[in-house]
């Protein structure tokens, strides 16, 4: 059986459309995030990027992503690891600043977050950290804190941080693009995606029943890289009224976890750095000093970036 007969044509979307025998790029195809994307990875102008008074310099935007990291550094603090002082930069993802020379050198993905710790354990050089699991983790093994010690519990934390690691671009590029920011709806592919999306919620919502923490007892790392993903979604916070359209409330358990978790003094100072919610009461454009979430209301009004 032909493709022809299998797939007629005239059901694609668009009508007619049949796939290439090898795929071009089209400047302008992709809808909310056309102007940046391209199938090429490097540089694309030399910018170089700043550097604070704090041996880790974070290069990042609160995106669910970059919020993991900045939730870790202020947990450490709040914990009492003075070390974990440190600078947060902005990187405006939509205006390509990922792809400036400065931040492809720490990151040749061109992906937020990316960390320089200029104080590593081993006294080196200046250590490159990227990708937001990768960095978790260095953080743990570096302070000692938020990964639990013995075989099994070190275990379960990083069971839970690969599965985020490798579920959320379901929910983020999968659902939460063809939901909120593809140029067309697509039913299949938004129908695609929200079961999968559910089938997670559902994952954690069976998990949490018995658990208090993803780990267990203990609050980890793998809670930090959760929470900013399913955790909003649980909050009604992610891609418009997706909340909704998924029935957040059906899952009791993440409920009592997101609100568990979200309600830390250390998860709400992290979730606000390099924020651009427009409002000043949850975002915090660059962090430099604990007193920056007091003091610098001058960054958190408006969009001077």
């Amino acid at each position: 059986m032909s493709d022809d007969n299998k797939f007629p044509p005239e059901n694609n979307l668009p009508a007619g459309y049949v796939p290439p025998k090898v795929w071009e790029y089209e400047p302008g195809n992709g809808g909310q995030f056309a102007s940046i994307n391209r199938p090429t990875a490097g540089a694309r102008d030399e910018q170089e990027l700043p550097v604070g008074k704090h041996p880790l310099q974070l290069y990042s935007l609160g995106t669910p992503n970059g919020q993991k990291v900045t939730i870790m550094l202020e947990e450490l603090l709040a914990a009492g690891h003075a070390e974990a002082e440190y600078d947060a930069w902005l990187i405006r993802i939509d205006k390509g600043q990922q792809f400036g020379s400065g931040f492809v050198s720490v990151n040749p993905n061109s992906k937020i977050p990316a960390l320089m710790d200029h104080k590593p354990k081993d006294g080196g050089a200046p250590l490159r950290v990227f990708e937001s699991g990768s960095i978790l983790s260095y953080l743990a093994e570096k302070f000692g804190a938020f990964l639990p010690s013995d075989l099994r519990g070190r275990t379960e934390a990083m069971n839970w941080l690969y599965w985020q690691m490798g579920s959320a671009p379901f929910v983020g590029g999968g659902f939460g693009h063809f939901y909120a920011y593809a140029p067309i709806k697509i039913q299949y592919a938004i129908d695609r995606y929200a079961m999968e999306t559910k089938r997670q919620m559902d994952v954690l919502d069976r998990h949490l029943k018995d658990h208090e923490y993803l780990a267990g007892s203990a609050y980890s790392i793998a809670d930090m890289a959760v929470w900013p993903w399913y955790g909003r979604l649980a909050s009604h916070d992610a891609y418009g009224d997706a909340g909704t359209f998924l029935s957040v409330e059906d899952y009791a358990n993440v409920q009592r976890w997101t609100k568990q978790v979200g309600a830390r003094a250390a998860v709400k100072r992290g979730a606000m750095v390099n924020s651009l919610t427009g409002d000043p009461a949850t975002q915090l454009h660059e962090r430099h000093d604990a007193s920056d979430f007091e003091t610098k209301t001058e960054d958190k009004i408006g969009d001077k970036a």
